[in-house]
Protein backbone atom coordinates (compact mmCIF):
# COMPACT_ATOMS: atom_id res chain seq x y z
CA UNK A 1 0.00 0.00 0.00
CA UNK A 2 2.88 2.36 0.77
CA UNK A 3 4.18 2.09 -2.78
CA UNK A 4 0.75 2.67 -4.27
CA UNK A 5 0.48 5.90 -2.29
CA UNK A 6 3.93 6.93 -3.48
CA UNK A 7 3.12 6.29 -7.14
CA UNK A 8 -0.22 8.06 -6.76
CA UNK A 9 1.58 11.18 -5.51
CA UNK A 10 3.17 11.72 -8.92
CA UNK A 11 -0.13 12.95 -10.40
CA UNK A 12 -0.46 16.14 -8.30
CA UNK A 13 3.23 16.84 -8.94
CA UNK A 14 2.71 16.68 -12.71
CA UNK A 15 -0.46 18.78 -12.44
CA UNK A 16 1.39 21.44 -10.45
CA UNK A 17 4.21 21.62 -13.02
CA UNK A 18 1.70 21.96 -15.88
CA UNK A 19 -0.26 24.67 -14.06
CA UNK A 20 2.94 26.57 -13.20
CA UNK A 21 3.71 26.66 -16.92
CA UNK A 22 0.26 28.14 -17.59
CA UNK A 23 0.68 31.02 -15.13
CA UNK A 24 0.95 34.50 -16.67
CA UNK A 25 4.12 35.06 -14.61
CA UNK A 26 7.30 33.95 -16.31
CA UNK A 27 10.54 33.37 -14.45
CA UNK A 28 13.76 31.42 -14.82
CA UNK A 29 13.56 27.71 -14.06
CA UNK A 30 16.55 27.94 -11.72
CA UNK A 31 14.37 30.22 -9.56
CA UNK A 32 11.67 27.53 -9.56
CA UNK A 33 14.17 25.02 -8.23
CA UNK A 34 15.09 27.33 -5.34
CA UNK A 35 11.44 28.05 -4.59
CA UNK A 36 10.64 24.36 -4.86
CA UNK A 37 13.01 23.63 -1.97
CA UNK A 38 11.72 26.49 0.21
CA UNK A 39 8.99 24.51 2.06
CA UNK A 40 11.73 22.43 3.71
CA UNK A 41 12.69 25.50 5.73
CA UNK A 42 9.73 24.46 7.89
CA UNK A 43 12.01 21.84 9.47
CA UNK A 44 13.39 24.55 11.76
CA UNK A 45 10.40 23.89 14.03
CA UNK A 46 12.21 20.75 15.13
CA UNK A 47 14.77 23.00 16.82
CA UNK A 48 12.07 23.71 19.45
CA UNK A 49 10.75 20.16 19.90
CA UNK A 50 9.19 17.28 17.96
CA UNK A 51 5.61 18.47 18.45
CA UNK A 52 6.21 21.99 17.16
CA UNK A 53 8.40 20.63 14.39
CA UNK A 54 5.70 18.23 13.22
CA UNK A 55 2.98 20.91 13.27
CA UNK A 56 5.04 23.49 11.37
CA UNK A 57 6.35 20.92 8.88
CA UNK A 58 2.87 19.52 8.26
CA UNK A 59 1.37 22.97 7.62
CA UNK A 60 3.87 23.55 4.82
CA UNK A 61 3.50 20.01 3.45
CA UNK A 62 -0.26 19.50 3.64
CA UNK A 63 -1.76 19.27 0.17
CA UNK A 64 -5.08 20.83 1.19
CA UNK A 65 -3.21 23.91 2.45
CA UNK A 66 -1.40 24.08 -0.90
CA UNK A 67 -4.66 23.85 -2.84
CA UNK A 68 -6.30 26.51 -0.64
CA UNK A 69 -3.37 28.88 -1.26
CA UNK A 70 -3.61 28.24 -5.01
CA UNK A 71 -7.40 28.80 -5.04
CA UNK A 72 -6.98 32.00 -3.00
CA UNK A 73 -4.54 33.22 -5.64
CA UNK A 74 -7.01 32.33 -8.38
CA UNK A 75 -9.86 34.17 -6.68
CA UNK A 76 -7.74 37.26 -6.02
CA UNK A 77 -6.13 37.16 -9.49
CA UNK A 78 -2.69 37.06 -7.87
CA UNK A 79 -0.35 34.85 -9.92
CA UNK A 80 2.41 34.87 -7.30
CA UNK A 81 0.03 33.47 -4.68
CA UNK A 82 -1.05 30.86 -7.23
CA UNK A 83 2.62 30.08 -7.79
CA UNK A 84 3.16 29.64 -4.04
CA UNK A 85 0.26 27.20 -3.81
CA UNK A 86 1.44 25.21 -6.82
CA UNK A 87 4.98 25.03 -5.46
CA UNK A 88 3.65 23.78 -2.12
CA UNK A 89 1.55 21.19 -3.94
CA UNK A 90 4.38 20.04 -6.18
CA UNK A 91 6.86 19.89 -3.31
CA UNK A 92 4.59 17.92 -1.00
CA UNK A 93 3.62 15.54 -3.82
CA UNK A 94 7.21 14.82 -4.75
CA UNK A 95 8.04 14.31 -1.06
CA UNK A 96 5.27 11.72 -0.83
CA UNK A 97 6.44 10.04 -4.02
CA UNK A 98 9.88 9.70 -2.44
CA UNK A 99 8.36 8.20 0.72
CA UNK A 100 8.35 11.28 2.96
CA UNK A 101 4.95 11.90 4.45
CA UNK A 102 3.35 14.15 7.01
CA UNK A 103 5.27 13.96 10.27
CA UNK A 104 4.10 12.45 13.52
CA UNK A 105 5.00 13.84 16.94
CA UNK A 106 7.33 10.96 17.75
CA UNK A 107 10.08 12.52 15.64
CA UNK A 108 11.13 13.56 12.16
CA UNK A 109 11.59 10.02 10.84
CA UNK A 110 8.02 8.98 11.74
CA UNK A 111 5.56 9.77 8.96
CA UNK A 112 2.01 8.89 7.99
CA UNK A 113 3.47 6.61 5.31
CA UNK A 114 5.95 4.71 7.46
CA UNK A 115 9.05 5.03 9.59
CA UNK A 116 12.03 6.24 7.59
Amino acid sequence: MKYLLQVEAIVPFIISVVLINLLPVHFAWWAWILLFLAPDISMVGYAINNRVGAVVYNIFHHQLVAILVWVAGLLMHQPYIQLAGLILLGHSSLDRAMGYGLKREEGFKYTHLSTL
